[in-house]
């Protein structure tokens, strides 16, 4: 469906600058950004940091992706998760984008939760781009309340150069290797309600940053989400110097020569080290996100042996990486399920049968009982019992004893 009249506005326009940068990123501005880095989530401000605890996790890295009815490609999947608890309420999220090597969204995924006892809130936004643009679906439940469900869809003409929060990540990433934002950046970018708006970066100097009990010079970046209400949502990224985080980074591996073994004398390209994110904070939020590993610092590159530390107890549901993957798999589970279901519909009708008569005798052995009770559809099984319990005398009841007549007869 299409957007409300009253919610649309003047189709956001590329500004010439920006395109211009989307064409002068190159193969290895984006392999510089192709790593996974976690920060803590911590209160804002004046705050007390007690209050807030959480980590928040983001990784790129190549991937294949493939929509119904065309070939494999290989693009760039982007990945995000946070995990928190704050003034004891469990609050996450999670992201899934795969984007082209220009930052064109082929599909993304966001999913917001909050844990609340009585009243859960979960928000999901899921975009996926087409032949003819893309279609945005949003859903909201809340507690045990019927689903709400929002569709909106937009032509090409009006998504040329979107920059949705998948793409946005890597872009940040290449400004920040860049150490400069030239000026004029202007996207179209989608708002919370999934209706077009604009975002604009520009650069807002180096400042002085705590890391630790270390003080470093980052590299800070001002992305603003002018919505079309009016409003606007500003965020502050603050960027490490080159030379502290993950030593060096392998680009893409590159092709095998004809005539030449694979692997043999072939490796990828060494690249530059990352710029790491050490602050991001949304202005006017009570939460930001920082870079509190002050070990960081003294990676420059070089290869030093590392430090033994005690095993500590895994608590998957508290990682924020593991719980991600959690919920992707869940997620593929319940649709290779209900797919199953879907195409054996016969099967509500035998769980029916067999739940009716299991209730109806209620035996003390159910296995025994289940094995007696759908022996004859197992008539391509080779003789025997599947279960010990089944040599036992049946528990289906059996015909009524015959008595000789009363005559004698």
């Amino acid at each position: 469906m299409e957007p409300p009249p009253e919610c649309r506005q003047e189709t956001p326009a590329l500004t010439e600058a920006a395109a211009k940068f989307l064409n002068f990123i190159g193969p290895e501005d984006l392999e510089r950004c192709l790593f996974a880095e976690m920060l803590e989530v911590v209160a804002a401000g004046d705050q007390p940091r007690d209050g807030v605890r959480g980590r928040w996790w983001v990784s790129a890295r190549w991937a294949p992706y493939k929509q119904t009815g065309e070939p494999v490609r290989s693009c760039l999947l982007v990945q995000a998760a946070s995990r928190r608890r704050q003034d004891g309420v469990l609050c996450s999220s999670t992201l899934k984008a795969y984007v082209t090597t220009q930052l064109e969204t082929l599909e993304q995924e966001e999913q917001e939760r909050l844990e609340l006892r009585a009243h859960p809130i979960e928000k999901r936004t899921h975009m996926v781009s087409h032949q003819h643009g893309m279609t945005i679906t949003k859903t909201l439940r809340e507690g045990e309340a019927e689903l709400q469900c929002w569709s909106f869809s937009y032509g090409r003409d009006e998504l040329q150069g979107l920059m949705p929060e998948g793409a946005s990540l890597l872009l940040l990433r290449v400004l920040a290797c860049r150490w400069a934002v030239p000026p004029g950046l202007v996207f179209p970018a989608i708002d919370t309600e999934g209706h077009l708006c604009t975002s604009s970066y520009h650069a807002l100097g180096t400042q002085q940053q705590a890391v630790g009990s270390s003080e470093v010079e980052v590299f800070v970046i001002e992305r603003a989400v002018h919505a079309s209400a009016g409003t606007s949502t500003i965020w502050h990224s603050s960027f490490l110097p080159s030379g502290y985080g993950q030593g060096s980074v392998w680009g893409h591996p590159q092709p095998c020569q004809p005539g030449r073994d694979p692997g043999e004398g072939v490796s990828p390209p060494l690249l530059p080290p990352p710029r790491r994110l050490a602050r991001q904070v949304q202005v006017g939020s009570p939460v930001m996100v920082l870079l509190q590993d002050e070990s960081v610092l003294g990676e420059t590159g070089g290869v030093e042996p590392r430090p033994l530390f005690p095993k500590q107890p895994l608590d998957w549901e508290e990682d924020v990486q593991l719980y991600s993957w959690f919920l992707d798999r869940k997620e593929e589970l319940q649709a290779s399920h209900t797919a199953y279901v879907r195409q054996h519909p016969e099967l509500w009708a035998l769980l029916a049968d067999f739940l009716q008569a299991l209730f109806l005798h209620q035996p003390h052995d159910p296995v025994s009982f289940a094995a007696q009770f759908f022996t004859p559809f197992a008539h391509q099984q080779p003789p025997g019992t599947r279960f010990a319990s089944a040599r036992a005398a049946s528990p289906l009841p059996g015909p009524p004893p015959r008595h000789p007549p009363a005559n004698g007869e």
